[in-house]
């Protein structure tokens, strides 16, 4: 199953919520008998040039979230190929780099890098933590800082100039989600071992929210910072409590982090997974360590997308987990779309029409497809582009407004399915 979220208008600045841009149309005279003919509908973003977009990325090629990467950077490559493609007076050029985590400066040197060469947006960085390490340099510049995958609800009021965007939902809807999953499987008592960053106590506070809130009680709460690989006493700590559940809010420290929690006697399948650490882990763990376990990913199905996983193997035949694929091919789009509405590849000017593209105005043209959504622009028309991570709706911070999260269960070969 998967439980589709959507912010209510009470709650709409908190999750960067609804509204925006306003439908502009070429305007003609009136033709009456006897008048002069009408006059040529003119663009409203004035004449066109065949516009070049630099797009940089800072993406996880190491570090605790490099499983990510792969799909990340296919999905980022597949979007540039499909506007290419298309031929509509854009063309997407990209420069990958790596982001790397927090306990290194690689996002860093990778932005500097990057600014140097021009780019008129970053796409990146997965990591909440590791966004808010480059997120001024970024925006300083004057340049488009688009996640697909940044989930800290800090983002959502952060200083950014207009300039910081993503497709992931902010923890709050996850949170949400995973804090009544856990409720409803029947555990009264829960215990979490946190990533000690703006991810995981993000998503830890929604989950302890929601979990009282359904009338349950989290005993144990224990935390480790970025770096650290021994994980005793959190373990400790938390099974010391005797919850019903435990919930693994990390990175890929649950590589080490599970093993030994039931390897200490807790039974795997009273574990949950989130975002950061949901993967096949048919060859790290013992056949069956985490069968029952289940856990919670924002967005579609992917495999339910039609040809979609298909054209991202073509892209790397390698890949065997496409988590946050679709948001970041749909931000590669978004902001080719923009461009295209702006006739501009300022990033300020990029930044102005994002809410627009993707029907924050609530009068726009459906589109699902680059070519279609381009055209729509081309044509003097505002468009309400959809793409393969969903409807996709900003509020004029940032944010999606509504999002899907998808609920998996792990079997005994260690990899993960949605429940249908």
């Amino acid at each position: 199953m998967s439980v589709f979220v959507k912010a209510s208008s009470s709650r709409s600045k908190s999750l960067k919520s609804i509204l925006g841009g306003i439908a502009v149309l070429g305007t003609s005279a009136l033709v009456l008998a006897g008048c002069a003919p009408a006059a040529e509908t003119e663009d409203p973003a004035g004449p066109r040039e065949d516009l070049t977009l630099k797009i940089g990325t800072i993406l996880p090629q190491s570090g605790s979230l490099a499983f990510l990467g792969p799909p990340e950077e296919a999905g980022v490559a597949l979007a540039a190929q499909d506007i290419n493609d298309a031929d509509l007076g854009i063309t997407v050029e990209v420069e990958y780099r790596d982001s790397g985590d927090t306990t290194t400066d690689t996002a860093t040197v990778s932005v500097t890098d990057l600014l140097s060469l021009d780019v008129s947006a970053i796409i990146g960085a997965a990591s909440s933590g590791v966004s808010k390490t480059v997120i001024d340099q970024i925006v300083g510049a004057g340049v488009v800082q688009f996640s697909p995958a940044n989930t800290s609800p800090d983002f959502t009021t952060y200083a950014d100039d207009n300039l910081y965007w993503r497709t992931a939902p902010s923890d709050i809807l996850q949170g949400e989600v995973l804090g009544n999953l856990i409720a409803e499987d029947g555990a009264a008592t829960l215990g979490m071992i946190v990533l000690n960053d703006a991810y995981g106590t993000g998503l830890a506070g929604a989950v302890k929210d929601t979990f009282e809130a359904a009338g349950g009680e989290v005993v144990a709460e224990s935390l480790f910072n970025e770096g650290e690989s021994n994980f005793a006493a959190q373990i400790s700590e938390v099974t010391a409590a005797n919850p019903d559940a435990i919930a693994v809010i990390t990175f890929d420290q649950a590589k080490s982090i599970v093993p030994a929690l039931v390897g200490a006697g807790y039974p795997g399948d009273q574990l949950y997974f989130v975002d950061g650490n949901l993967a096949d882990y048919s060859a790290d763990f013992a056949a069956g360590l985490i069968e029952g376990a289940k856990g919670t990913l924002p967005g579609l199905d992917t495999g339910k997308l039609g040809d979609f996983t298909d054209r991202l193997l073509e892209i790397n035949p390698d890949l065997t987990d496409y988590s946050y694929a679709a948001e970041s091919y749909d931000a590669v789009v978004l902001i080719a779309l923009a461009a295209l509405a702006a006739n501009s590849t300022d990033g300020a000017d990029i930044a102005s029409k994002l809410q627009e593209v993707s029907g924050g105005s609530g009068d726009g043209e459906k589109a699902t497809d680059f070519a279609s959504a381009a055209q729509i622009i081309l044509d003097g028309g505002v468009v309400d582009y959809d793409g393969y991570s969903g409807p996709i709706t900003f509020d004029e911070n940032g944010d999606p407004t509504e999002a899907t999260i998808g609920i998996y269960e792990y079997g005994a070969d260690n990899k993960y399915t949605r429940i249908n």
